[in-house]
């Protein structure tokens, strides 16, 4: 077989693998199911093979699945990255800076603010680059990566943008209920965010961290993609694991409130990185200094690692 198959039955199948499943595969594509169902089947006998074990449910990627699953990411990235050093040698340096970071970050944080940025510095264009990596790449033509983990790595310069705060938050009106039912986190259905990163913090980390009892969490909502997990919690769906990053706002504004269970402090930090190939390194910075002091001014005050803010509910049967 010499023919490539066609480029959109490629995407339609790596976001089946990456949403979990055809069903939510076609609500990202904003396509039927039985059109994600039709290019799934039209990659195969493009292929001559079958790419999922649909014995279980939902189907898995069988082995020839995960072959081709690893050379499409992977020629991806070379594409991505060729596409970005090619705009980065026809476009000019000056006022313009790229920021790479997770939908996350950029939805609830970094968008948010820009807005008083450019209030600030009118002159300045800050395009936002989003990634499904809590550690962003950083290809030609990408300035600032925001990154969370150790700050240990070596294509940049490291600052440190603010610690992570992380408890567990849910919608005023199931707050409320739970109250009055005297219902526990046990039985209460739990937000899971399935994300392959390393330094993401599940409902089971947080658990261990905490001393907290898993009871319940095999249960519950489960995204991949914290987005759509904020607004399932936002919706009063259940309870979420809240990060100050991402739901530090919602917290502020009433829209989120912690149900009294320890905040946890993880290890790893956010920390910015400007990359040693960004042409725009002067304005880069000013970017990231306004970033800094943006962050510095909202820091709240400390809340010692597994005490509570409120002590209305607890893990206990």
């Amino acid at each position: 077989m010499n023919r490539l198959p066609p480029l959109r039955l490629l995407h339609v199948f790596e976001t089946v693998h990456s949403a979990g499943s055809a069903k939510r595969a076609a609500g990202e594509l904003n396509v039927s199911l039985s059109a994600v169902s039709q290019a799934l089947r039209q990659l195969e006998e493009h292929i001559g093979t079958s790419l999922f074990d649909r014995s279980t449910r939902p189907a898995r990627l069988n082995e020839a699945g995960e072959i081709l699953l690893k050379a499409v990411i992977e020629n991806r990235d070379r594409l991505t990255e060729a596409l970005s050093e090619i705009q980065a040698l026809t476009t000019q340096s000056g006022a313009s800076v790229t920021v790479a970071c997770t939908v996350g970050f950029a939805t609830y944080w970094l968008m948010p603010r820009l807005e008083a940025f450019y209030l600030d510095h009118p002159d300045i264009a800050v395009n936002v680059q989003t990634t499904p990596q809590e550690v962003p790449h950083m290809p030609a033509g990408t300035d600032i990566a925001m990154r969370f983990g150790d700050g240990r790595w070596n294509d940049g310069d490291m600052q440190h943008l603010f610690d992570e705060i992380i408890e567990p938050v849910c919608a005023p009106v199931l707050a409320e209920r739970l109250r009055k039912e005297d219902r526990n986190l046990a039985s209460a259905q739990l937000i899971h965010v399935e994300f392959p990163d390393p330094n993401w913090v599940t409902w089971s980390d947080y658990f261990v961290q905490t001393g907290q009892k898993p009871a319940g969490t095999s249960k519950g909502l489960k995204f991949s993609n914290y987005v759509q997990a904020a607004q399932a919690a936002l919706s009063g769906h259940g309870i979420m694991l809240g990060w100050r990053s991402t739901n530090g706002d919602h917290v502020q504004k009433g829209l989120l409130v912690p149900i009294g269970l320890p905040v946890m402090r993880p290890k790893s930090r956010f920390y910015i990185t400007l990359s040693h190939r960004s042409r725009n390194v002067e304005t880069a910075q000013v970017v990231i200094d306004w970033m800094r002091m943006t962050a510095q001014s909202e820091t709240p005050e400390p809340v010692p690692e597994n005490s509570t803010r409120f002590r209305n509910y607890t893990t206990d049967s």
